[in-house]
């Protein structure tokens, strides 16, 4: 309505311009009255004017390296136009065709009031993801890039223990099969076929000498090498325990086991009895003797697990039986029996959740085939019984139908293992030292005491690469300097944070500029670390980065016309322009009726 009056009004000042009867200077009354009239609808509404906004973009997009340029067509197709376009590149060359940033902190400071970000290619590195937050982050990776995408393996395995390397892989030729294999000391030591080029992948290598060591994960497809990554590892030497040995009876068993940890520099104990009150003792790798006569609380403090057969625990008088509860109890010492009897002594401290279940007669003169994670694959011994498996249980080694031979349950802190393994000696006659070694040390292992780590290092990122932040964890109430000593050049110390919710915690900040072995020490305590090739796993940092970033994996299928993409702004005219019109109409008006 408000459009129409200025209309009206011209219309009729035109009208009474016209209807009079002097027609003198009849041009000029007419355009007097229109050019009044123009002069309120000026006023009352003023035009609008549009012009490019200055105000920051709330939508960008960013290109990383492997970006496609037909998806960059295709989003900027469906973002409108105005959307700026900027080029992730850390390096020291700067692209001339597109505006490029250093790193992810810049993209705040540069865009300000920056919204939604699209990203193209294989992504920011992780480390700079976190500068992201709080946007909402939409990725667009065309495809995976080849080569190993995620890998897993125990850093630190121990002589003797099976190491497993786990992952996935894609190729670049999915149709072709690809040859994964793991090689150390210049050779394949396991391989695997993924036949459609890509999938998951599972290595193992039973390591042969202590020590740091690269091997490494190659892939071939039609002879030729399509990408290879280190697996760094720092094999360990098993720790010596302190191991009590009590048998009823000499036997073949036992003493077997006595010579195998003492020359894997076990201190070993041994007491056999012979006859009715009459025992004899042995001691191997263990200055100062104690006297073996019967269970102490001082003696189980010298020793960190107590194996024992079925005679000897139903023999403990009370006082052993409570001094050996409360060694568990208290986490200083394990226990290992040997059931080689039909029945388990009540004696047994928390031997309500073991139950034997004998096998057979023919069963148990037939060895039978014992298997456990990552164990061999061709292990045989006698079984005369299983065990039922029970809620508190955790099987250790299963044998026939899958029923557990050996189990561990925790009492107190400490932990209590069930054996039923008649005899393992036999592994050793047939000259098979290895098969031997790994049963042992997985059930010595398993009642292994928990040792406390009043001092320790560890680093927190899994991929650390040149010229990236590599973030260290130091516990301790009184941890000290760390130092970290690169492999070339003098060690650094770092200053250490104090963290805000664990007051035993200390975080420092370390740059490595070379790759290669590192060494971080505070105090006694010492962790290697590996710091990757610029080039090497760079897939799991593309996995992570959007994880870094806090936000859900956008996709280019979920990517809606953007919004407040620098849209125009819209100006109004200042109203004094109409009134100014307004008078100057008026005052022809009145000057002409004047003449």
């Amino acid at each position: 309505m408000l459009y129409l009056l200025p209309l009206l009004l011209a219309v009729l000042l035109t009208v009474l311009a016209l209807r009079r009867p002097d027609t003198r200077r009849r041009g000029l009354r007419v355009g007097a009255g229109l050019l009044a009239a123009a002069g309120l609808g000026l006023a009352a509404l003023p035009p609008v004017t549009s012009r490019p906004s200055t105000a920051p973009p709330a939508t960008a997009v960013l290109l990383t390296a492997g970006y496609s340029p037909d998806t960059l067509a295709d989003l900027l197709r469906r973002l409108g136009p105005g959307v700026p376009v900027w080029r992730y590149a850390p390096g020291n060359v700067t692209p001339n065709d597109t505006p490029a940033f250093r790193n992810a902190s810049a993209i705040r400071a540069k865009l300000p009031g920056l919204r939604q970000l699209h990203v193209l290619g294989t992504g920011v590195p992780p480390t700079d993801a976190p500068a992201l937050a709080g946007l909402r982050v939409h990725r667009h990776a065309d495809a995976r890039p080849m080569g190993f995408q995620q890998s897993t393996w125990n850093a630190q395995p121990e002589l003797g223990q099976l190491l497993t390397v786990t992952g996935t892989f894609t190729g670049a030729k999915t149709w072709e099969p690809v040859w994964l294999s793991l090689r150390a000391a210049g050779a394949a030591r396991d391989s695997v076929q993924l036949p459609k080029g890509m999938g998951a992948f599972a290595l193992r290598f039973r390591p042969r000498a202590a020590g740091r060591a690269v091997y490494m994960l190659e892939a071939r497809q039609s002879g030729r090498r399509l990408a290879q990554e280190p697996v760094p590892v720092e094999v360990q030497d098993p720790e010596p325990l302190r191991v009590l040995l009590l048998a009823a009876a000499p036997s073949f068993e036992l003493r077997f086991l006595k010579n195998h940890l003492a020359e894997r520099q076990y201190a070993v104990a041994l007491r056999t009895g012979l006859s009715r009150g009459l025992t004899q003792t042995e001691f191997l790798n263990l200055p100062n003797p104690p006297a073996l006569g019967s269970l102490t609380p001082a003696l189980l403090r010298r020793f960190d697990v107590v194996v024992t057969d079925a005679a000897t625990l139903a023999g403990f008088s009370s006082a052993e039986t409570r001094a050996l509860q409360a060694a568990l109890n208290n986490g200083t010492s394990g226990l290992l029996l040997l059931a080689d009897a039909p029945t388990l002594p009540r004696q047994l401290p928390g031997g309500a959740a073991f139950r034997l279940q004998p096998q057979p007669a023919a069963a148990a003169a037939t060895p039978q085939r014992l298997s456990w994670p990552e164990g061999p694959t061709t292990v045989t011994a006698l079984v005369p019984a299983t065990l039922r498996l029970a809620e508190k249980l955790r099987p250790l080694i299963t044998g026939p139908n899958r029923q557990p031979v050996a189990a561990t349950r925790r009492v107190g802190l400490g932990t209590v293992v069930v054996s039923t393994v008649a005899e393992t000696f036999p592994w050793q006659l047939r000259n098979q030292p290895a098969i031997y070694t790994a049963y042992w040390s997985r059930l010595l292992g398993a009642a292994r005491p928990g040792q406390p780590t009043p001092l320790s290092v560890a680093a927190l990122n899994h991929w650390p690469h040149p010229n990236a932040p590599l973030e260290f964890r130091t516990t301790g109430a009184a941890a000290g300097p760390l130092s970290i000593t690169p492999p070339t050049g003098p060690a650094l110390a770092l200053a250490q944070r104090p963290d805000a919710l664990v007051s035993e915690w200390r975080t420092a900040t370390y740059w490595p500029a070379v790759a290669g072995w590192h060494r971080a020490q505070v105090g006694k305590a010492q962790q290697w670390v590996y710091v990757y090739a610029p080039r090497q796993w760079r897939g799991p940092g593309q996995q992570q980065w959007p994880l870094a970033a806090r936000q859900p994996a956008g996709t280019a299928a979920s990517v809606g016309p953007a919004t407040n993409l620098g849209a125009p702004e819209r100006t109004a005219w200042p109203r004094w322009w109409g009134y100014a019109v307004f008078l100057l109409g008026a005052g022809l008006l009145w000057l002409e009726e004047k003449l």
